[in-house]
């Protein structure tokens, strides 16, 4: 229990500014969704570049956070070296790759739609290379526990970002000024304006870090890099997978849409902007991540290790399905956060929530290849999941447009959730509380109807009272069965007998 509290703890630090953090970031949403309207399929661009983005991170890092935390706490290695050499390869590959990617910057633009802008694509790949190096300072805070620095740096750059999108977008055409003087009546406030923000928030917060860039000095350890790259590619492999069942269809969209490039552009503007509601979940699953990675690798020589990960799992499980029917019980005030002309696309949210859920329970899963250096089973898990994401995304998209995504999404986490687990049962079995988890799965389930009910029949006020109550009757099943009150820290004293 000891673990666990130790546990909750630094995933309440990384999940507080991770909330917070994510929170101002949900404030773009509004502005942006506001300045550009769905039919002119701006939020599409933005939808469909970051999609891009989120893959190429997954990349230019080639699983280089796991492997750190994995060798800096392995017997023999000095921390030092590790650290060093792992800042000298993600520096050396994403400066190799932004030679590369500005040498072809035409073709490349041009492939992906945008042959007539390919500054989009330019700043963003800077953009997301610098991203990519800044990843490993950002793990050594979180292996030094220091986690209030890493909040801040995180928290700053959004709320710089979230500035600079207000002036330039808001602002300053309110005032009928651009950004480059007085105002012009031919001027129109290009999408880039976002993709050139993005660039200054991250080169901003590389100059914070500038304590941790010292880790350079201690020099490169090539047979250190060798053992780590060994590690390493297999998690490079079921990164690019497992983010491909996130981003593959913000990617597969315009191609297989059937309708024109602006419509297909516009569709995928209301799917991205109403996926932004569900990412209270990427929020808790980033959360539980950054606090259990160096928490499992830590504990992994413990006796009672397996114990403490099943009781994780379970815990997990019971507060992200929590989260799931907070979502969905005050959906109609939390749509707000998007404009109204892209309200249509809300029917998604429960479903990439889901599925968000299950990636939670995956990554999870995960830690039985990691601790047994099994890292090539992920890869294949991830892999046949983007097969199906794929396959799904192809087949529906013509017929069903953004639907098709968000099923496939959950059909793939779906697929690569369950053979983990039965893989793991055979070569790392773990005891998961199964009859426990599936109890809360089907509450949820049943209390999730009812507040679609709720939603559909009553007026608002009364939804939300209603909605209100299902939520309380799911938390007193938590304090009745799993989490007493007299165990809460700093209140629990109360309680006590």
């Amino acid at each position: 229990m000891a673990n666990l509290k130790s546990l909750l703890k630094d995933t309440a630090i990384y999940g507080l500014s991770s909330i917070v953090a994510r929170f101002i970031n949900f404030l773009l949403v509004p502005i942006q969704t506001a300045r550009f309207a769905a039919s002119g399929g701006e939020y599409g661009v933005i939808t469909n570049v970051y999609a891009y983005v989120s893959i190429l991170i997954i990349v230019l890092t080639y699983g280089m956070e796991t492997t750190f935390f994995r060798f800096m706490s392995k017997e023999g290695e000095q921390p030092e070296h590790i650290y060093s050499t792992a800042l000298r390869m993600v520096a050396t590959t994403s400066l190799l790759s932004i030679v590369l990617v500005l040498s072809l910057i035409h073709p490349i633009a041009s492939a992906m739609g945008y042959a007539d802008h390919p500054e989009y694509v330019a700043v963003m790949y800077v953009t997301v290379a610098v991203d990519a190096f800044m990843a490993i300072p950002f793990a050594y805070l979180r292996y030094q526990h220091k986690p209030v620095k890493f909040a801040t740096l995180k928290i700053l750059n959004i709320l710089l970002n979230i500035a600079l999108n207000l002036l330039y977008l808001i602002v300053l055409p309110a005032l009928k000024l651009n950004p480059f003087g007085i105002y012009d009546e031919q001027f129109t406030l290009d999408v880039a304006f976002v993709f050139y923000i993005n660039l200054m928030c991250t080169l901003f917060t590389l100059l914070l870090l500038w304590k941790e860039l010292r880790g350079f000095r201690f020099g490169f350890d090539v047979a250190a890099c060798r053992r780590m790259l060994s590690y390493t590619w297999p998690l490079l492999v079921m990164g690019v997978a497992g983010q491909l069942n996130q981003a593959a269809s913000q990617i597969l969209f315009p191609y297989f849409y059937d309708g024109s490039a602006d419509e297909a552009r516009a569709q995928l503007g209301i799917y991205g902007a109403c996926i932004k509601i569900a990412m209270i979940m990427v929020m808790i699953t980033q959360a539980f991540r950054f606090a259990y990675e160096p928490f499992v690798f830590g504990k992994s020589k413990e006796k009672d290790n397996r114990e403490t990960y099943a009781q994780a799992m379970k815990f997990y499980l019971i507060f992200t399905l929590l989260a799931f029917l907070c979502v969905m019980g005050y959906i109609d005030v939390l749509k707000h956060i998007i404009g109204s002309d892209y309200w249509e696309g809300l029917r998604v949210v429960p479903i990439v929530m889901a599925a968000e859920i299950m990636f939670g329970v995956f990554f999870n899963l995960s830690f039985w290849y990691k601790l047994t250096d099994r890292t090539i089973w992920g890869a294949w898990f991830s892999g046949i999941g983007a097969v199906v994401l794929i396959v799904v995304d192809v087949l529906l998209i013509p017929r069903f447009s953004y639907m098709a995504c968000a099923w496939a999404g959950f059909a793939a986490y779906g697929v690569s959730m369950i053979i983990s687990y039965f893989a793991g049962q055979k070569y790392y079995p773990i005891q998961y509380p199964l009859k426990s988890m599936g109890f809360y799965v089907l509450l949820s389930a049943v209390l999730f109807a009812l507040m679609t009910l709720a939603n559909a029949h009553l007026p608002l006020w009364a939804a939300l009272l209603a909605n209100t109550l299902l939520l309380v009757v799911y938390v007193a099943f938590i304090v009745k069965r799993d989490l007493p009150l007299s165990s809460l820290p700093i209140v629990g004293k109360h309680f006590r007998k």
